[in-house]
């Protein structure tokens, strides 16, 4: 797990991909947290893409960083733990532009299982289990 989010670190921004009622979305993010040893991130419970991840955690990341790409696959659950958003908050201070730990507005969502492969163009992809 750590070398994907290594990776979703390293890449800035990536883009998550949700599905409602058979129609894909696709979305720019770019903070990510290692905690207890899960993939988490991080969103705001008012958007519909919160909503979209609690009526279905199927979600794809899509991410490139010099001339390697990863694609992390998985079912997501959210964590309503105010340690977890304190360790994303510690970890992307960006953050505080926009939520506070308390605010109500800023949830942490974790892949409870899934898969992130790196590929490239000149390597055999490396499949990482999270």
């Amino acid at each position: 797990m750590k070398e994907a989010y290594e990776f979703l670190k390293n890449c800035g921004t990536f883009y998550l991909a949700t599905e409602e009622n058979g129609q894909p979305h696709v979305r720019p993010f770019g903070a990510v947290c290692d905690f207890e040893g899960r993939l988490y991130f991080v969103t705001n419970n008012k958007k519909n893409v919160y909503q979209q991840m609690i009526k279905n955690g199927k979600v794809e990341i899509c991410g490139m960083n010099k001339g390697k790409w990863i694609r992390v696959v998985g079912t997501v659950k959210e964590d309503l733990r105010r340690e977890a958003r304190i360790a994303m908050m510690n970890e992307n201070a960006v953050l505080s532009n926009m939520y506070t730990v308390d605010d109500n507005l800023m949830t942490v969502l974790y892949f409870e299982n899934g898969t992130a492969t790196i590929y490239s163009y000149s390597e055999e992809p490396k499949i990482i289990t999270l």
